[in-house]
């Protein structure tokens, strides 16, 4: 199913406020309240809306420092790349992993307190993952522009 121009007004809506009621959303897209929420169905059935979540603020949580760690592995076997990809994924601090062309063969996006926790963290947990040959961490100093939106 492709979404029509209605969907795409209703996921732009749900992506700014997500939680906002039933007819708060059909009222914003011009729809009456039961076909605003069939086609919310639809597109949550479909799996165009994947979830919904509260997004944290990070320096609330005490938690203002983001690294990006570039990951070079010694081998691309699919062996390497899962075993990987298995151990990455229970690194509580580690927010996001992709699998790159170019240099790197993985970036990950890692939030931590302040330089000391996540010296902490690269000694306790990336360290040890499986496969690394050579490691790079570059700090944010500064988040200029962030959103969870998809330009739909």
């Amino acid at each position: 199913m492709t979404p029509d121009e209605t969907d795409l007004r209703i996921l732009r809506a749900l992506q700014r406020r997500g939680r906002m009621s039933n007819a708060d959303l059909s009222e914003a897209v011009n729809l009456s309240p039961s076909a605003c929420h069939r086609r919310v169905q639809r597109l949550e059935s479909e799996g165009f809306i994947r979830d919904y979540v509260a997004l944290l603020d990070a320096r609330k949580m005490g938690l203002p420092t983001t690294v990006f760690v570039e990951i070079t592995l010694s081998a691309q076997a699919d062996d390497v790349l899962e075993a990987f990809e298995k151990a990455v994924a229970r690194v509580p601090a580690v927010l996001e992993c992709h699998l790159m062309a170019g240099t790197a063969d993985y970036i990950l996006k890692v939030i931590a307190a302040d330089t000391e926790d996540f010296a902490r963290i690269h000694r306790q947990y990336l360290t040890r993952l499986p496969g690394v040959a050579q490691m790079q961490s570059s700090f944010a100093l500064r988040t200029v522009f962030k959103t969870t939106a998809l330009p739909v």
